[in-house]
Parts: structure tokens; C-alpha cells; sequence
């Protein structure tokens, strides 16, 4: 019990510690800002060790923190092969074809009032339909490589960026649009000069969206088939061999990876939005 008594003390005082930031002008400068969940985190690890530790939870149904980081070090070249299997050529592919092919279907939607009638409902339709179900059938069209993930991945993030953009397009005031049209402008001239530039907010939301769902619909399609590698096959193997530790390094590695890759978006949201409401602060 001694290391459950240690770790609420420290705790406690990371916990008073990260009150008194979070309420202090330091947590409004940027380091402040980073600070703030680093301790928050750190508090979350440190319960989780002791409580792991004082209360004597076998590590095939809890491990704790240090074991978790002990099998993150000793495995890093199995590891790096999974994740590169996973994210680099399954989840960033099938992210970028997505959002890409949501994009010049909006377009084409923005254009045309019958796909605008008859092409979103249906989307909605899709994009409730269980990933679980679709992505066997994905994986045996497109074979066990890292193509079948990608469409996954592309089936995840489709509709809901679709969406997004549509919304987006009709962001810019009618008043806006009456104006651009009295100029003489044309719609290419139109969607890039005032619907665009209005519709980056709501792009980007899309994008923050669709990058959490590209890893977990690639991590997602490994399951139902894959190569002897990849953070889905080694999550699914290692589940049934109890090898609970490397089931949570493959699960850090992913939160890592999905984390790096939506502060990437949210940090060009920054530079192309400077000028929205929401970035001004």
C-alpha cells in the first residue's frame, strides 16, 4: 500500500500544483498552455501507477504506466513497422484521397441542386453504416495489403468532411454573393476570392474530424485482415497471447500519432484562419 500512499500524495500535489496554474495569467501565456496538460497527464500517470501498484492489479488486466513504457523501449523496431504500415501507408493515404475526393464532390454538389437533393441524403445514409460491417468487404476487394485501409479510411472520412464543406460553401452572406455577382464575377472567381476563404472554418473542422477517424478506421480494418504487421493485426494478436503491454504501447503510439496529426491541422487552421473570431485570442 505504500506505493498507492505515494502516488496520491504526488498526486495530490501535481493536482494543487496544476489548479493554481490553470487560475494564474500563467496559463494564458504559451507555455502556460503547454504546461498545464503536460502536468494534467502526468497527475493521470502517476494515480495510475499507484493504484496499479498498491493494489495489486495483474498486469494482464491493468499494466501500469512504467511496464508500458518499459515495452515501448524494448520493442521500437516493431513498433516503427506497425506504424508505418498503419498510419503511413494506410491511414494518410486514405485521410488525404478522402478529403480530397470530399472536396471536388462538394464542388460538384454546390453546382448542381440535384446532387444537393439526392447525393446527401444518401450520404448520410453511408456514414451511419457500421464501420465493422463494411470494412470486411472492403478488405476483400481490395486485398489484405495496405489499399484495402486506405479505403477504409476513405469510407470514414468521406461524408463527414462532404458535409463540412457543403455547410462551409453556404457560410458567405447572400448579400456577398449579390455583390461579387454585380462585379461581374465569375464562379471560379466567386469560390475563391469569398465562399472559400469563408468556408475555412468549417473545412477545417472537417479535417480535425476525418484525422482521428483515418487511424482508428485503418487500425479498425487490420482486424478483419492484414500482413504480419500493423497496429490492428498486433492489437488483435497480442489480445489473445495476454500480451496487455504491448496492446497499450501500440495504443500510445496511436494516441501519439492521432494527436501529432491533428495539432498539424489545427496549426495550419492558425495560419490560414488568422483572421477568424476564434483564432483571435
Amino acid at each position: 500500500m505504500s506505493a498507492l500512499v505515494i502516488a496520491l500524495v504526488v498526486w495530490l500535489a501535481l493536482w494543487a500544483l496544476n489548479v493554481w496554474l490553470a487560475e494564474s495569467p500563467v496559463s494564458r501565456t504559451r507555455a502556460g498552455k503547454v504546461l498545464v496538460p503536460v502536468i494534467f497527464g502526468a497527475t493521470v500517470l502517476v494515480l495510475w501507477e499507484g493504484l496499479v501498484r498498491g493494489l495489486g492489479v495483474a498486469p494482464v488486466i491493468l499494466p501500469a504506466p512504467s511496464a508500458i513504457a518499459a515495452k515501448i523501449a524494448t520493442s521500437l523496431p516493431m513498433l516503427w513497422q506497425d506504424f508505418a504500415q498503419t498510419i503511413l501507408k494506410g491511414a494518410i493515404p486514405g485521410f488525404l484521397i478522402g478529403c480530397g475526393a470530399a472536396f471536388l464532390t462538394a464542388i460538384a454538389i454546390d453546382r448542381s441542386p440535384f446532387l444537393q437533393r439526392g447525393l446527401l441524403p444518401i450520404g448520410n445514409f453511408v456514414a451511419a453504416l457500421p464501420i465493422v460491417g463494411l470494412a470486411p468487404i472492403l478488405v476483400m476487394w481490395f486485398g489484405f495489403d495496405w489499399q484495402s485501409k486506405a479505403a477504409v479510411v476513405v469510407v470514414m472520412v468521406f461524408f463527414p468532411m462532404l458535409v463540412n464543406i457543403v455547410a462551409g460553401l453556404q457560410a458567405s452572406e447572400r448579400m456577398q454573393r449579390d455583390l461579387m455577382a454585380t462585379w461581374g464575377a465569375s464562379y471560379l472567381q466567386t469560390l475563391v476570392k469569398l465562399r472559400l476563404p469563408a468556408a475555412m472554418p468549417f473545412i477545417f473542422n472537417g479535417l480535425k474530424i476525418a484525422s482521428t477517424l483515418a487511424l482508428i478506421g485503418a487500425i479498425v480494418a487490420e482486424f478483419f485482415g492484414s500482413p504480419i504487421y500493423g497496429m490492428g493485426f498486433r492489437i488483435s494478436t497480442e489480445v489473445g497471447r495476454l500480451g496487455l503491454d504491448m496492446v497499450w504501447a501500440e495504443i500510445a503510439v496511436a494516441a501519439l500519432a492521432g494527436s501529432v496529426l491533428y495539432g498539424l491541422v489545427a496549426l495550419i487552421e492558425r495560419w490560414v484562419t488568422f483572421w477568424h473570431p476564434s483564432q483571435r485570442h
